[in-house]
């Protein structure tokens, strides 16, 4: 019997031992089967090369401090078109060329069309129902469509001189007011941000405002371009999304939201008689018409000092198609071929968004015979296109001239070496409204003002370190000595 007992016992255990030996068998076998398909096809796409990577935080420490000047430096190694891994799951596709951008526009403009969603923008930018963040389709097309009409058309544009005339006007009244008092120098800076969102408030809001509202919209607009361009972990870890509740900036973004949806309510009940404008629209018209312009003529004023010759020859073309009126005239400013080649290189050489603002794609596509995914984030360089020896001769020098006698214009529709507003259906709906404003406002400085820098220092001091936000600007703010010219 006790032997029985023990057979059975023994036959019990070698038969569970079978049953589990079976299911670890089995197991693993489905295991290896799924790592081998997810292998296969992984294999099977042809993504563009990818830099050396860390584990979990992938390329994001590859970034830098200046992302377009480090994207730059890693595309000279592994090429116009790479794969980055900036945290998160979702890759990062990284393009430093004209002909890939011309690629991106001619064939799959409609693929690359949608934005990503950064949780900045979620929480102060209207849950990114607005053109700049929201996704492509009809709905955001009528918006567009809306927003140029109402605002950005070459009609408009040219209906809001006396609006320009008047703040300019009051720029030049302060920077005359500095020259008398002999003072050392000015903070260039300073003042020109204040003028361009001026005239922005004045073309949304209309020219009779409250100066109290207008600093509270433009406390809460300089809010959210900052957090627009800080690091938030989420949008790199989203399992690590509470760290942003812990530290409080999910809270700090939406304070600021609340401030500007206050402020720009108050604005449109000033205003609301003969306006039907959406705070969505309002806000796109201030972040795309504030910085960016100020940005550009202080990149201006700046290669002009440095660069006296050219100075010289800008300052007399303006001097004498304006000769001896009372203002300058925006007709004016059209004659004025030369002074437009020092916009264009200004911005060849410091767009205010080098890195243009991210795309996302609609759909998987093949560019320039690499497989890219569906909803990979797209960063364009556009700094590095700009100054691609292939296209550009002395790319780091700043020589107007080169434009004088070039077809290259900014639309981006075949010129894809010069994209400082983009291209395609993602370009820049307010590029005539910036370029107005930046060179009737460049022309009206140089017109009445000599500029020197301070007596203590000469060019060479000039810092040309970049600072890196939604708009790049130079790390120390530009002081200069104004001195009325006079005939």
């Amino acid at each position: 019997m006790g032997l029985k007992q023990w057979s059975y016992e023994q036959m019990k255990g070698a038969f569970s031992s079978t049953l589990y030996l079976s299911l670890s068998f089995f197991i693993s076998v489905l295991i290896l089967f799924k790592l081998i398909r997810r292998t296969k096809s992984k294999t099977k796409l042809n993504l563009p090369p990818f830099p050396p990577k860390l584990p979990i935080i992938g390329n994001l420490h590859q970034f830098g401090a200046l992302p377009h000047r480090s994207l730059r430096d890693l595309s000279l190694k592994y090429g116009d078109m790479m794969m980055m891994q900036l945290g998160r799951q979702t890759p990062s596709l990284v393009v430093s060329s004209a002909d890939v951008a011309r690629e991106i526009m001619k064939t799959h403009d409609v693929a690359f069309s949608d934005r990503v969603h950064t949780t900045a923008a979620k929480f102060c930018v209207y849950d990114c129902t607005e053109i700049g963040f929201g996704l492509y389709g009809e709905n955001w097309r009528e918006k567009r469509k809306i927003c140029v009409h109402q605002f950005l058309s070459t009609k408009m544009v040219e209906s809001y001189r006396f609006i320009r005339g008047e703040e300019v006007a009051e720029l030049v009244n302060k920077l005359r007011e500095a020259s008398s008092a002999d003072a050392r120098s000015v903070n260039l800076r300073e003042l020109l941000l204040s003028t361009p969102m001026k005239i922005v408030y004045k073309c949304v809001f209309g020219r009779n405002y409250s100066e109290r509202n207008f600093n509270k919209v433009k406390d809460s607009i300089r809010k959210v371009m900052v957090h627009l361009a800080a690091f938030t972990v989420r949008d790199h870890f989203p399992l690590l999304g509470w760290v942003d509740v812990l530290t409080g900036k999910i809270r700090e973004y939406k304070t600021t939201f609340e401030e500007l949806d206050a402020a720009l309510d108050e604005a449109i009940a000033e205003q609301i008689t003969a306006k039907t404008n959406s705070k969505e629209k309002d806000f796109d018209f201030f972040v795309g018409g504030t910085d960016s312009i100020a940005s550009a003529i202080e990149w201006a004023i700046l290669e002009l000092v440095r660069n006296p010759i050219t100075m010289k020859k800008v300052q007399e073309e303006v001097r004498t198609i304006v000769g001896h009126k009372s203002n300058v005239e925006e007709n004016d400013v059209n004659q004025m071929h030369f002074l437009k080649c020092v916009v264009k290189e200004t911005l060849r050489l410091h767009p205010p968004t080098p890195l243009l603002a991210p795309r996302g794609t609609r759909s998987s596509v093949k560019l320039q015979g690499y497989d890219i995914p569906a909803k990979t984030t797209v960063l364009i360089n556009a700094w590095a296109i700009q100054r691609d020896p292939k296209f550009w001769e002395s790319p780091e020098e700043f020589l107007p001239e080169r434009f004088e006698k070039s077809q290259v214009d900014f639309k981006g529709q075949e010129s894809f070496q010069f994209i400082p507003f983009g291209f395609g259906r993602r370009g820049c709906p307010g590029m005539n409204f910036a370029l107005a404003a930046a060179e009737y406002v460049l022309a009206n400085l140089l017109y009445w003002f000599d500029w020197k820098l301070p007596e203590d220092s000469n060019t060479l001091d000039i810092d040309m370190t970049e600072l890196f936000s939604l708009v790049v600007s130079t790390k120390e703010p530009l002081h200069l000595k104004p001195k009325t010219f006079s005939f």
